[in-house]
């Protein structure tokens, strides 16, 4: 039999929706993943057998193949497990497939059952929109502001199942708590001692938005002025805060305890830093630069 779960993997710092095709059929048992899948995606057929296993849920001992369409663009990374599991037990008939039909999903899979949190989760679940989307717990804050009302978190393999087989239902939804997002912790600008025309500089700089340039030699207090210019700044507005988010998050940087970005973000790359780290790149994956990561703040 035939299944087909939608997920969504990340390119650079946006999102493209992805096919998880799984076939089991009778035959000789083996496992198969196609669609130009990378080393930690073709190791998912270890993660998800144990995870069954560990789950109580029933291998099937079958020839399973797995295409991640479309097939032209690399597959990363491990979070399309937890489609990939699903799927298997859709085409195994151990979940209706009615009950996927107009869901998305996306996550690690943990060898006791568990789904775990992937890097750029709040891309992936803006690449599924039109669906509900189910995402791991560790990812509850970032999606949940980005989707509101649309996210359902999943702890567990063996909890998704119970949740479509015996309740027919999916998991409660993930909603954004007030005070989600609590007040930056900032350096002030207040602590610096003398410095006065440096310090009018910074100042001018923030309340007009200006390019700054500080000059002096090693212990001067550069650095210092520039990390405690963030703090004159307001904090991002609902889109700069949405598109930083996005950035750190396809970086696979942490996000604050409110899953979004709103503190104008401070980077200091060193002077050794290669174009690379600079500007993004890094070949078959692309990861976003420091310049990309100081979108909104200081540089």
């Amino acid at each position: 039999m035939l299944a087909t779960v939608h997920s969504a993997i990340v390119d650079g710092v946006d999102g493209v929706p992805v096919r998880v095709e799984v076939d089991v059929r009778d035959g000789l048992p083996a496992y198969s993943v196609v669609g130009m899948p990378d080393a930690a995606c073709r190791e998912s057929r270890d993660r998800v057998r144990a995870a069954f296993g560990n789950s109580g849920l029933r291998w099937p001992q079958r020839r399973i193949t797995v295409n991640l369409a479309p097939v032209h663009i690399r597959k990363q990374g491990a979070g399309l497990d937890l489609a990939i599991a699903v799927a298997v037990l859709v085409a195994d008939k151990q979940i209706p497939s009615a009950a996927i039909a107009d869901l998305g999903m996306a996550g690690e899979l943990g060898l006791d059952g568990s789904v775990r949190p992937v890097p750029g989760m709040i891309i992936i679940a803006t690449a599924c929109r039109g669906r509900e989307f189910l995402a791991p717990a560790g990812n509850r804050a970032e999606v949940a502001r980005v989707r509101p009302g649309e996210i359902r978190i999943v702890v567990s393999l063996g909890q998704l199942v119970r949740a479509l087989v015996e309740d027919g239902t999916v998991p409660a939804r993930a909603e954004v708590e007030e005070g989600d997002n609590p007040a930056r912790p900032l350096l002030e600008f207040a602590d610096v001692r003398g410095q006065a025309i440096a310090r009018y500089a910074v100042e001018v700089a923030a309340a007009g938005g200006h390019h700054l340039l500080l000059i002096g030699p090693p212990g001067a207090g550069k650095t210092m002025l520039a990390s405690r210019l963030c703090s004159l700044l307001p904090d991002l507005d609902a889109q700069d805060a949405l598109v930083a988010t996005r950035i750190h998050s396809a970086a696979g940087l942490p996000l604050p305890p409110g899953g979004l970005v709103q503190a104008p973000p401070f980077r200091a790359p060193h002077h050794s830093a290669s174009t690379a780290a600079l500007i993004g790149g890094g070949g078959v994956s692309l990861r976003p630069g420091e310049i990309s990561l100081a979108h909104g703040g200081v540089y």
